[in-house]
């Protein structure tokens, strides 16, 4: 008979204070992410329930192989973090599904509607190759939103949404990659999930 492999959980630090990253050996997510604010929103996802238990829990972003987890402000990781990381581990090695129901692949909707033009196919490409992977490195997510009057606009998700660094990493880094790469980009402004 085949035991299941044992379930590890560790934590990783992220940019924004607020959040840290619990990566899992386990898959969660196969092809798409999903962001629960409050509980209320959580009603397809008893892991998601679960740890909106604990009242340090403000909201989860949940992918693949982790779980960004953000606290209430009053609230210290040092507390609180081998809380999370055992109620991750007990939940997954108990073998109930972390989705009761899988939720639907969220796309951004691009709000001009057209067919993307060069300009729009070469920024998300450039998000894609350059930018994507370190902000999912770091538990967020980016993706393109629209491309109106010189402006870029992103949807920021996971650790990234009310991160303190954010605005300091779209203009120093984002910003000045996309106005170096992509004529016509003049800036660049973010929204959160």
């Amino acid at each position: 008979m085949n035991t299941p492999s044992p379930v590890f959980v560790y934590a990783e630090s992220t940019p924004n204070p607020l959040t840290l990253k619990f990566v899992v050996n386990r898959g969660l997510l196969p092809d798409r992410s999903v962001e629960y604010l409050n509980v209320g929103e959580a009603s397809d996802s008893p892991i998601a329930v679960t740890l909106f238990s604990h009242p340090f829990v403000s909201s989860l972003y949940i992918t693949r192989n982790f779980i960004t987890v953000t606290r209430h402000n009053e609230y210290e990781w040092v507390e609180i973090m081998p809380q999370i990381r055992e109620s991750i581990r007990v939940f997954l090695e108990s073998g109930e599904s972390p989705f009761s129901r899988l939720p639907e692949k969220e796309e951004i909707v691009i709000e001009n509607k057209q067919p993307l033009g060069e300009t729009e196919s070469k920024i998300i490409e450039i998000l894609d190759e350059y930018i994507r992977p370190a902000v999912e490195q770091d538990g967020g997510e980016i993706a393109f939103k629209q491309f109106e009057n010189g402006i870029v606009h992103l949807v920021l998700k996971g650790s990234c949404s009310g991160c303190p660094s954010s605005t300091f990493t779209l203009k120093a880094g984002i910003e000045q990659l996309l106005c170096k790469m992509v004529p016509g980009v003049q800036g660049v402004m973010a929204e959160n999930g």
